[in-house]
């Protein structure tokens, strides 16, 4: 789109349906004429694996009342159609802590309910994950969050659900952008009926914190001989998480104060992403000072988990999200084993680009892993799509898990309870968290990632991310630190390729601008942009056996060095 067309477009919001103040505010972005401008209109936002996501800000470009009144007049239009039998339609809507959350779901609860849809909205700002609870239990038959997760503070998103919690797949997802597509401005019913939004509180909190520890904990015992060190990092599961502990003996319970009150600003963090040992700063300072065993911090919307446990040495080591998933889904498969529940109708979730670690332990218990695309709502389309199977728990790399069924999304509530019942179980038994991680290490072989994140603002970054993946995808690695690439796993295409003998075969699962290079001897690199943010993502995974626990500190520097210089080879 040229200068001419943006300006056009941009005027087009200089008159109703759009209100005084954005008038004013695109009038002066048209005066200006610079890159502000041509970010705003250039495009219109998307949906990408998390829903839609961006700037705030006036244009088609941005997330503001407009762009999110349109998203919910397709929706509200689309469900209208898809459930035209039932009497009553019904949508849960939640927020988190960021700014204008709480001023944007009352505008998406007055659009749902002018086109007579019933709407529970929640009084204050909730974690993610009891919203996607909150869609089953009030039996809804869609639901929406306004949160833009772990993003700077300029951010907000919106994450749509559909009737069995998860967030939308296809062929929903494609029918409802569809929808919104059709939708002209001047078409969205603002016009809110108060009569048809109830507001909704203490009751789902406390159903959801009852289903979490039904689902994270298993009667571990001296559950307060654990200290714990908690942060909500300004966000939303400071309403959720220290009553959820304390509801089942987990007692010994320091929270950062700094970081309890929700803010949008997150001032005390450069990111508030528990994947980053700096948001986890102030926590395990605090841990240090009190000899705490365990650090635990959540994101904004409480969907992700950061955990930081202390290693060989006693120092806090904050452990990534592969660790943390191949802990819990070996922690889970065994309760289920105790509990004699294992009958080969058993699956876990695991993703792409995740550790293999994961496959290993459920395959050592005769359970499937299935695979999907990165993202919590593939692997909650898995239960969709497998009904008569029993899922057990899942997760990603990207510090996230999701404890069975209850919820469809990646739930930092559960996991927070599940984790702390994993160490204290640990400590009934004279061992530590970290100890039971590199006893998995000593059964499986030593498993290293690391992740790559290279950020491309804007329509210049855009294009450059683009054509980074042409040039992986037209000109593979043929080795990687020596060793010779045998697969290329093209997820766009569908294709499978062996490198070394040319066959190829087909990949079965939805397509993904996602590749990825393995070695013959397990080494794995997978590249793929990311769906909500402007990055180009690389995820390096390494492995080789362990020799023993006292050989770990050797071992993994052994793995770190060589994922050093697979990191060079790629920024060459």
């Amino acid at each position: 789109m040229n200068k001419e067309q943006i300006i056009k477009k941009a005027k087009e919001w200089l008159q109703a349906p759009f209100d005084k103040n954005t008038q004013k505010e695109v009038q002066a972005l048209i005066d200006k004429n610079d890159q502000n401008l041509t970010e705003s209109f250039y495009k219109n936002l998307a949906f990408g694996t998390g829903g839609m996501r961006g700037i705030m800000g006036v244009g088609t470009n941005r997330i503001n009342k407009y762009t999110l009144g349109k998203n919910t007049q397709g929706l509200s239009n689309y469900l209208k159609q898809y459930f035209k039998d039932l009497e009553q339609i019904n949508v849960a809507i939640a927020y988190d802590c960021r700014h204008n959350s709480k001023e944007f779901a009352k505008e998406v609860a007055n659009v749902f309910s002018a086109n007579g849809i019933k709407v529970f909205l929640f009084d204050d700002l909730r974690p993610t994950p009891e919203l996607s609870f909150a869609v089953r239990y009030l039996g809804c038959q869609s639901g929406v969050v306004l949160t833009a997760s772990h993003n700077p503070p300029e951010y907000n998103g919106y994450k749509v659900y559909f009737d069995d919690g998860a967030q939308i797949v296809p062929p929903q997802d494609t029918e409802i952008i569809h929808e919104i597509e059709k939708v002209k401005f001047d078409q969205i019913n603002f016009n809110g009926n108060e009569n048809l939004i109830e507001y909704i509180g203490k009751n789902i909190d406390d159903a959801f914190i009852k289903a979490s520890i039904a689902h994270g904990t298993f009667n571990a015992k001296n559950r307060d001989k654990l200290k714990i060190v908690f942060t909500s990092l300004h966000g939303t599961s400071i309403k959720i998480i220290p009553d959820a502990l304390k509801r089942v003996g987990f007692t010994n319970l320091h929270i950062v104060e700094e970081q309890r009150i929700p803010n949008g600003d997150f001032p005390t963090v450069l990111s508030p992403n528990p994947e980053e040992p700096a948001a986890l700063k102030m926590a395990t300072e605090l841990a240090d000072k009190i000899q705490a065993d365990i650090v635990i911090g959540t994101d904004p919307d409480s969907d992700r988990i950061g955990i930081a446990v202390r290693n060989q040495d006693g120092k806090m080591t904050l452990l990534n999200g592969n660790q943390t998933m191949s802990m819990m889904t070996d922690f889970l498969i065994k309760q289920w084993q105790n509990q004699g529940k294992l009958n080969g109708k058993q699956f876990v979730g695991s993703t792409i680009v995740s550790t293999d670690l994961v496959k290993k332990i459920s395959n050592s218990y005769h359970v499937e892993t299935k695979v999907s695309l990165t993202g919590f709502k593939w692997i909650a389309k898995l239960i969709r799509d497998f009904p008569e199977l029993d899922f057990i728990g899942g997760g990603e790399e990207s510090f996230g898990y999701m404890v069975g069924d209850f919820v469809r999304d990646k739930d930092a509530v559960t996991a927070t309870l599940l984790a702390c019942e994993i160490f204290a179980t640990a400590l009934n038994n004279n061992s530590t968290f970290y100890n039971e991680l590199l006893k998995l290490y000593l059964k499986y072989g030593y498993y290293k990632e690391h992740l790559i994140a290279i950020v491309k603002k804007g329509i210049s970054g855009a294009e450059e991310i683009k054509q980074m993946m042409v040039k992986f995808r037209n000109h593979p690695l043929l080795t990687i630190d020596g060793e010779k690439v045998k697969y290329l796993y093209d997820y766009l295409s569908s294709v499978k390729t062996d490198l070394i003998s040319g066959k190829t075969e087909e990949i079965k699962i939805p397509k993904s601008n996602v590749l990825i290079y393995e070695t013959e001897n397990g080494t794995k690199v997978a590249v793929r942009p990311s769906g909500t943010e402007p990055k180009i993502k690389f995820y390096i995974s390494v492995n080789k056996p362990l020799p023993s626990i006292e050989n770990a500190k050797k071992t993994e520097s052994e793995l770190d060095e060589k994922i050093s210089r697979i990191v060079a080879e790629i920024q060459q």
